[in-house]
């Protein structure tokens, strides 16, 4: 392992990413499962980023939202897996600090535009379902574009600022990260210098870019719910839940994912079961929304027909 002398201490160039090494005995099945959940996700998002570009009945702001949440899914799992699947096969699992803190930013950044961008797709059935009258109007071409890059920017601008402070920790050992990639806990208790402040930082922004965006959709779905529930007749309220019910279970793994991860205590006995958690919401829950949307949208499936 490469250390660079620094004064008196001895600093950490390099880490090794534990990932499952713990496990030799899977270590192949693991990675015939992570490579054919890469290439599933890959094709099922460009394929509904294809639909959405080239079929004109998708061209609405609800499929202009999906086409930017499966961009977003197809560069938030390619930041993670193919770095790992490359260590399954030549067993090399170090990574630079500039790499780490790399993978940290475009981790975080996405992170954090797909929950502004879940919000605004809440919003959107928000107005569909309990101002439609107004839906056009409001829903405009600039006012997408807005909410869309809006939700891009925080989530970068965030994770910059977070990224940007990284760089100023020594690490002069332990120099093996606890994990299947760079976030930022395992990175960070590996610091020999104070962290206090990076943490508070961390923690302000993570706060202001998750629960803003969390309650508001929180918000949004108890009026349209309200507005569907005041509906007389259950086909109707049938036809009004079902234009929402894909993001709603879209959200609800998200953010359900999210709080096992990062808000449930971890003892030391519960460090697989957390990276297990942590598979769920980095790696499958980008799988299984092109299959959710695919499956429970008509428009998706009358798109894929023609």
């Amino acid at each position: 392992m490469r250390r660079a002398e620094q004064g008196n201490e001895t600093a950490v160039v390099e880490f090794i990413i534990l990932g499952f090494q713990s496990i030799p005995e899977v270590q192949f099945i693991l990675f015939l499962m992570f490579l054919v959940t890469y290439i599933t996700t890959l094709s099922g998002n460009l394929l509904i980023m294809v639909l959405v570009v080239t079929d004109h009945h998708l061209h609405s702001p609800m499929f202009f939202f999906l086409g930017n949440l499966s961009f977003l899914e197809t560069c938030y799992t390619s930041t993670i897996l193919p770095r790992m699947l490359a260590s399954f096969l030549t067993n090399k699992y170090v990574i630079s600090l500039n790499g780490c803190f790399l993978q940290y930013f475009f981790f975080t950044g996405l992170a954090g535009a797909e929950c502004c961008l879940l919000t605004a797709m809440s919003y959107d059935r928000y107005i569909a379902i309990c101002k439609p009258l107004h839906y056009t109007a409001i829903m405009n071409g600039r006012c997408c574009l807005q909410l869309a890059g809006g939700s891009w920017v925080n989530g970068f601008l965030a994770s910059a600022v977070v990224t940007s402070l990284m760089p100023q920790l020594t690490f002069c050992g332990p120099d093996e990260i606890d994990h299947f990639f760079c976030d930022f806990m395992p990175v960070v208790k590996l610091s020999c210098s104070d962290t206090r402040w990076i943490e508070l930082v961390t923690f302000i922004l993570a706060c202001l870019l998750t629960l803003p965006p969390f309650l508001l959709t929180l918000i949004s779905y108890v009026y349209i719910s309200y507005t569907v529930l005041r509906i007389p007749s259950c086909t109707g309220r049938h036809k009004a839940f079902s234009t929402c019910s894909s993001h709603l279970t879209v959200v609800t793994l998200f953010y359900g994912t999210l709080m096992v991860v990062y808000l449930v205590p971890k003892p030391n006995t519960l460090g697989h079961l957390h990276k297990v958690f942590s598979v769920c919401y980095t790696v499958l829950t980008p799988l299984v929304n092109p299959l959710i949307y695919s499956l429970r949208n008509n428009n998706i499936k009358k798109a894929l027909r023609r």
